[in-house]
């Protein structure tokens, strides 16, 4: 290659790997929340008690006004300083409904929490009624995708997984002669498919995974050597999956999302230096169950009781295959047909690794800032 080539293929590589990098350092995390609903009934009057748990950067995007500062950070002060727009910008927007009337929402604390969450508290005041529906409009001001999982307690205790159009759900009251609560199979199937969907959109704003994967199949190989590479990523990231979501092994996402990001840096480095990718599922497994381990953080945000992990974790194993191979069948057609072009190899492969490489030294750095 020559001069102006090698220029050239940098100048590209460079521009490829900062629309891969503006796509966000923390480039897996969906927007994820957590509500429980406590229905707590005394005579005429009821209250749902509310507690939700957002990421704190979520809020601020909602809220610009909560980062006062503008220093990239919420802090405590700031959170007690917005504490009425927190009551009207996120309570506000969450409708309790008693036998149709409206309940009157309170909030009762807001605090920073472990890590980047913050966490918001409430209680709405309601008239006596056998069952109480709860319509999560906020979802509509969240990020595209957001997911929020809701626990309601009342006679019975039910998870729903609820996104932008299905922001609705019911919480009987625990008197005894409430609404009967959904059944069983039809509430596991629910929360199945959210769980099965929480997958997909994982994988398919998971840009760190899907740049990996990129990298793995830019080699020259056979299509039964590449499902060979495929299929090593999917076993090693279900084991380690499966062993943070059932509490096992957990490590830190300070550890966990640098490492990632190296994961594809090397991949990048190493696609100039070998030229056979009939091999690459010796590197990929162990590199797959890193990755495992950062799929695992979404599951992990939601509070499942330890029966119900199996399932929620089988289901959003699933979608994240499912997404998976969706993204494979798009890419792997277009790479075949372009290594059919002269240009391509090396001089194609070479640009597109270099700036597979500079995204995950972009992301390293970032995440070790960032702290994870």
């Amino acid at each position: 290659m020559g001069n102006r080539s090698v220029v050239a293929a940098l100048g590209v590589a460079a521009m490829v790997a900062a629309s891969l990098v503006s796509l966000r350092a923390e480039a897996h995390t969906i927007g994820l929340s957590t509500g429980e609903y406590t229905v707590k009934a005394s005579g005429e009057r009821a209250a749902v008690q509310v507690k939700l748990a957002f990421a704190r950067a979520e809020v601020a995007s909602m809220l610009p006004g909560l980062d006062a500062n503008r220093d990239g950070h919420v802090s405590a002060l700031e959170v007690d300083d917005k504490k009425r727009d927190l009551e009207s910008k996120v309570l506000g927007r969450i409708e309790v409904r008693a036998a149709g009337a409206k309940c009157t929402p309170a909030l009762t604390s807001a605090a920073l929490t472990e890590q980047d969450g913050l966490a918001v508290d409430g209680t709405f005041d309601c008239a006596s009624a056998p069952s109480f529906e709860v319509d999560v409009a906020l979802l509509d001001d969240l990020s595209h995708g957001h997911r929020h999982v809701a626990r309601g307690i009342g006679a019975t205790t039910h998870d729903e997984v609820l996104y932008k159009g299905h922001a609705t759900f019911t919480v009987a009251a625990p008197d005894g002669v409430a609404a009967p609560a959904p059944a069983a199979s039809s509430a596991h199937a629910s929360s199945a498919w959210g769980f099965f969907k929480m997958g997909i959109e994982h994988i398919l704003t998971g840009y760190d995974h899907l740049v990996f994967l990129l990298g793995l199949i830019l080699l020259r190989a056979r299509v039964r050597q590449l499902l060979g590479v495929v299929t090593a990523f999917t076993v090693a990231h279900s084991i380690t999956l499966g062993i943070a979501a059932l509490g096992v092994f957990t490590p830190s996402p300070k550890f966990v999302e640098p490492a990632i990001a190296l994961s594809i840096a090397y991949v990048g480095i190493e696609n100039f230096f070998v030229k056979d990718g009939s091999k690459r599922w010796r590197i990929t497994f162990p590199f797959g169950l890193i990755h495992g381990f950062g799929f695992a953080g979404a599951l992990q945000e939601v509070s499942l009781s330890r029966a119900e992990v199996p399932a929620a974790l089988v289901s959003f194993n699933l979608g994240v295959e499912a997404g998976q191979l969706f993204v494979l069948a798009l890419v792997l057609p277009m790479v075949f047909l372009v290594r059919q072009q002269e240009w391509f190899e090396p001089r194609g492969v070479r640009v597109l690794s270099a700036a597979i490489a500079a995204a995950g030294a972009f992301w390293f750095v970032a995440r070790i800032v960032s702290g994870g």
